[in-house]
């Protein structure tokens, strides 16, 4: 039930508004605050406290955070955490250890250690929400997941350029957890490593932009090697010509380790830019069902390695995307995509009809469909005449 309320929480469009449990604290962080500098707050806080940093950068400065239902989060803009050498237990810039974490508002940068895994956040404790996030040029942007009982969800985050360049640290790694939710997310220019990839039991990818753009050297852009169930949703899903495999999305590829394996691919725009064939999407021999839905693939190579039902896909060389090169993959009004989608229905009671779209930078907003679905990740939109 509790994953369920997890999607739930990620298809649906919300304000969030935080504030401090009864009986906690606000912790104020900043220049003439009661803390001058996060990790200070970090010794203080006790369980269900608010931490507000303001907005400006805190240069060397990283922490171990280990009370329960911390909210932390920057005010006035984000709070930037750069690590210029520093690091927490050889771990990263923040190391998470308490339950049910909720971030908010901070950029993490620079994260090193000598086993070239430094992340920006390494979470260790169960349960973690961030939102409006931004991790970039660390070794790993986030690592960890919190074990087996975890449930992880990054929303309207970024994340760019994270990787020591040995294709083992990613932009996003989510080892262990119960779940992983990536919403409305942009996770870009991964070095070598992935721009995405979990461990979790089940996953929810949904309307996010993986990318490698022009420049970019990452491996996938979303990794699955262990299966699982994982509903991937309404995503702009991209291949640069640099990358360093030409698979695009793989799922399964260490082997299955958990008890179901089920794979639901709906109403993604996948763009091949590398001059070679390869191939968009990887499944390994065992999962079932897989479904391929609804999905408008571009460019060169072959749809799928491995099972899988395809329905009602298209793969064309001239797709009428507003304008490929810039990837501004709306679609134009002589799109072949339009009204051709089917019907998807659902799938372990979890609807799979898109209900968003990603809009850059880093935001969903709920998706318009006038009579019959399209095909990937947009409804077209005609143009408004004044």
């Amino acid at each position: 039930m509790k994953s369920r309320q997890v999607l739930i929480a990620a298809l649906i469009p919300a304000v969030m508004l935080i504030t401090a449990a009864a009986g906690a604290e606000v912790l104020r962080v900043g220049v003439g605050k009661r803390f001058a500098v996060p990790s200070a707050a970090a010794k203080a806080a006790k369980d269900g406290d608010v931490i507000e940093i303001d907005a400006g950068t805190y240069e060397g400065d990283v922490a171990i955070w280990t009370r329960n239902n911390l909210t932390i989060r920057g005010v006035g803009g984000r709070a930037h955490l750069k690590a210029n050498g520093a690091h927490a237990q050889g771990k990263g810039i923040w190391v998470i250890q308490g339950r049910d974490t909720t971030v908010e508002s901070i950029e993490f940068s620079g994260a090193r250690v000598p086993d070239r895994n430094g992340a920006g956040i390494r979470q260790e404790g169960p349960g973690l929400t961030l939102r409006d996030c931004y991790f970039h040029d660390n070794e790993n942007g986030i690592l960890g997941g919190g074990g087996e009982a975890s449930h992880v969800v990054i929303e309207n985050s970024e994340f760019a350029g994270n990787g020591h360049g040995d294709g083992q640290s990613h932009n996003i790694y989510i080892s262990r957890a119960r779940s992983f939710t990536l919403r409305g997310s942009y996770s870009h220019h991964a070095k070598v490593g992935h721009n995405v990839k979990s461990r979790a039991v089940t996953n929810y990818i949904l309307y996010n932009r993986i990318m490698d753009e022009t420049t970019g050297t990452s491996s996938y852009a979303l990794d699955l090697p262990k299966g699982g169930v994982s509903y991937v949703i309404g995503n702009l899903v991209q291949q640069g010509p640099d990358t360093e495999n030409t698979t695009i999305i793989s799922y399964g590829a260490e082997g299955f380790s958990h008890p179901v394996n089920e794979l639901y691919v709906v109403n993604n725009t996948i763009v091949n830019d590398h001059p070679s064939s390869g191939r968009f999407l990887y499944v390994r021999a065992g999962a079932h069902p897989v479904k391929i839905l609804n999905n408008l693939f571009v460019g060169p190579g072959t749809v799928l390695t491995g099972p899988g039902e395809l329905s009602h896909n298209l793969a064309s060389p001239k797709p009428g995307l507003v304008d490929r090169g810039s990837f501004d993959y709306r679609l134009r009004g002589d799109s072949p995509a339009i009204d051709a989608g089917g019907e998807v229905g659902l799938a372990n009671e979890v609807p799979l009809t898109p209900v968003a779209h990603y809009v850059h930078r880093a935001t969903p907003e709920p998706r318009r469909v006038r009579g019959r679905l399209d095909i990937g990740a947009y409804e077209y939109e005609p143009p408004v005449h004044r």
